[in-house]
């Protein structure tokens, strides 16, 4: 029986954990990732990654890659930030996402726009439906109100305690942190202004973004702050990453709207500049 109450002993019982996979873990490389979906080449995958519930994930992405989100039983719900990765002080700002595209809905051809009214990346495709972009994520004092605890080790850790970790792993402190968007559990806004929570739309669906800067990203897969259910309830979040192009102007994402439009030759005119594009 091996022992860790010796250097070596620690060592070996380390060592012997070697090749253990879990429900909840990265596959690196991402190109051995096992199931795939159909029509993506393993080959080209940059990251494939299995968020448990009340888990936290964070990804450098290139310009131009495919980020799919599903959720795999029907209760994941993916809080998302976005920062551009060169100048981080750029960042995802939910509030001229909304109102720039007069949109309240997260959708198809919808873009998330930086506090520079550039594109950080766009909604290619949705299956879904089910989304927020006007509640954040949960705090630490909400969640100890509600579920006891809300502590990041704990049992229903909260979405901000969850992004100050992630986000600290990119040099990034709380006070970069802006409100996220949330994928898969939907809000709706009611004729008095209120709040309705809608739920999920089942198992297996999934959201395509496609990143149009090279950014930062981080992902919480915590229960949403108007989940009614009493009890911490997220289930597990599949992520996979692959190379891809970047949107042109003949992408139909680009001429989405006026507003959009705008927003990607913003973005053009930064990355021409600084020789990227």
């Amino acid at each position: 029986m091996s022992t860790t109450s010796t250097t070596y002993g620690a060592r070996d019982h380390a060592r012997a954990q070697a090749g253990t996979v879990s429900e909840a873990m990265p596959a690196i490389p991402a190109s051995t990732w096992p199931d795939p979906p159909p029509g993506i080449d393993p080959a080209k995958l940059v990251w494939a990654e299995t968020v448990a519930g009340g888990g936290y994930t964070h990804k450098v992405l290139a310009r131009g890659t495919e980020l799919r989100l599903t959720d795999v039983e029907g209760d994941a719900c993916a809080h998302l930030l976005l920062f551009n990765a060169d100048q981080p002080w750029e960042r995802l700002n939910v509030a001229d996402t909304v109102k720039v595209q007069w949109n309240a809905y997260l959708g198809e051809a919808m873009a998330l726009l930086s506090d520079q009214a550039r594109v950080l990346a766009t909604v290619v495709t949705d299956e879904s439906g089910k989304h927020d972009a006007l509640c954040g994520t949960s705090t630490v004092d909400e969640n100890v109100e509600r579920y006891g605890d809300g502590s990041p080790q704990g049992g229903s850790p909260s979405g901000n305690a969850l992004f100050t970790l992630a986000a600290a792993k990119h040099g990034l402190t709380p006070r970069d942190l802006p409100p996220s968007l949330s994928f898969f559990q939907g809000v709706h806004v009611e004729a008095d202004g209120g709040l309705t929570f809608t739920g999920s739309a089942g198992p297996g669906k999934s959201v395509v973004l496609r990143t149009e800067l090279p950014v930062v990203v981080l992902i919480a897969n915590v229960a949403h702050p108007l989940d009614p259910r009493p009890d911490y309830t997220v289930t597990p979040l599949r992520v996979l990453a692959r190379r891809c192009d970047p949107s042109t102007p003949d992408s139909p994402q680009w001429t989405a709207s006026p507003e959009a439009q705008r927003a990607f030759e913003n973005t053009a005119d930064y990355l021409t500049a600084r020789g990227i594009a």
